[in-house]
């Protein structure tokens, strides 16, 4: 099994992750440098995923996309903007990480 996939999905995870807070910087589009950030992390971001998609099967891809993708976003966010999740929002991300994992772990998708 090669790692170079999961080298493009951690990539395409971080650049989506950029992408997305700079989309919140961006301010509706009317600040150029954030913006610009956010057209090109989105670009790459998909590129790199579209990569990944040779090789692992979508629905494993995606549920690593959007579990890694939400945490590291809510975590950049909390940073930058000052967003403060409540407890349900803290349970509902847990409960998407251990999805991941189990996904991850135990489902014989992997293996195609």
């Amino acid at each position: 099994m090669s790692w170079l996939p999961y080298v493009y999905l951690v990539i395409a995870i971080i650049a989506e992750v950029i992408a997305t807070n700079a989309l919140k910087a961006s301010a509706s589009f009317t600040r150029l440098t954030p913006s610009l950030i956010t057209i090109g992390g989105y670009g790459l971001a998909m590129y790199l995923l579209s990569r990944v998609l040779k090789t692992l099967p979508v629905g494993i891809a995606y549920a690593i996309w959007a579990g890694l993708g939400m945490v590291l976003t809510l975590l950049v966010a909390m940073v930058l903007f000052g967003e403060r999740p409540d407890l349900p929002a803290f349970i509902g991300i847990g409960l998407i990480v251990a999805g991941v994992t189990v996904l991850q772990l135990f489902s014989g998708m992997n293996a195609q």
